[in-house]
């Protein structure tokens, strides 16, 4: 005899008789067996910062992509699926592009995340679609100063001064718990983020397959070198 919840789990568009949507229910569980990723904000900006989980030394860790630029004061850390990160991150920079050509101005962080999230929460009420297996750590600086989102398969979102989405998210969210101050500068921003995702890993975060993406006021989004990354890992977890 097939189990009660089978009836309502076949379509995105039903309601199971206690008010859940297994889809969507589902499409979390695929971000919670995704890389653990963290963002933190600091003083006048925000990190990202990802653990790439490579599986073989034949693996290329150039390849693997999991912070992107949307545009030059916003970036993006995914967690979950890639392949429907990559659609959402596609989607995101053509909404900043159009709205600089028409408003002549760069988009305000919230309302681009709005508008991805209105656009996932769109695949979770039609027929013949499946919600996106992925949950995104959005990262920018506007007007109102460095803004943190992370935004849900379902497309609710949520700002964050500290968060973390993946398989290590409760490791990591208890860290930035006990020890996140609003007074952080960069460097302690990054060294805290590390940390943090050092105990998501459950210490076995490996600096090769470690990167680190930061936006500030004064600087544009960039994804650090290898190298400079390395470095960072290294200090933040010496007495480790």
């Amino acid at each position: 005899m097939q189990p009660a919840n089978m009836a309502y789990d076949r379509a995105i568009t039903v309601f199971s008789p206690d008010g859940r949507l297994f889809q969507v229910e589902y499409a979390r569980e695929a971000v919670k067996r995704g890389t653990t990723t963290v963002g933190i904000k600091y003083k006048t900006g925000v990190v990202l910062i990802v653990d790439k989980r490579i599986t073989s030394r034949l693996i290329e860790p150039g390849s693997i992509e999991k912070i992107f630029e949307i545009d030059d004061h916003i970036g993006c850390a995914t967690s979950g699926l890639v392949a429907d990160a990559r659609a959402l991150i596609d989607r995101a920079r053509l909404d900043a592009q159009i709205n600089e050509i028409t408003y002549n101005e760069k988009i305000q962080v919230k309302t681009l995340v709005k508008r991805i999230c209105d656009f996932k929460q769109t695949y979770t009420q039609y027929g013949g679609v499946r919600p996106f297996g992925t949950a995104l750590l959005i990262a920018g600086v506007d007007d109102s100063g460095p803004r943190l989102f992370s935004t849900d398969p379902s497309g609710a979102l949520m700002e964050y001064k500290a968060s973390s989405e993946g398989s290590g998210r409760n490791g990591a969210m208890s860290y930035f718990e006990s020890n996140y101050r609003d007074d952080l500068d960069m460097d302690e921003a990054i060294q805290m983020a590390i940390k943090a995702l050092h105990k998501g890993t459950e210490g076995k975060l490996n600096p090769d397959a470690t990167e680190i993406g930061i936006v500030d006021k004064d600087i544009k989004f960039h994804i650090l070198t290898p190298k400079e990354t390395k470095e960072y890992v290294s200090k933040a977890l010496g007495g480790n």
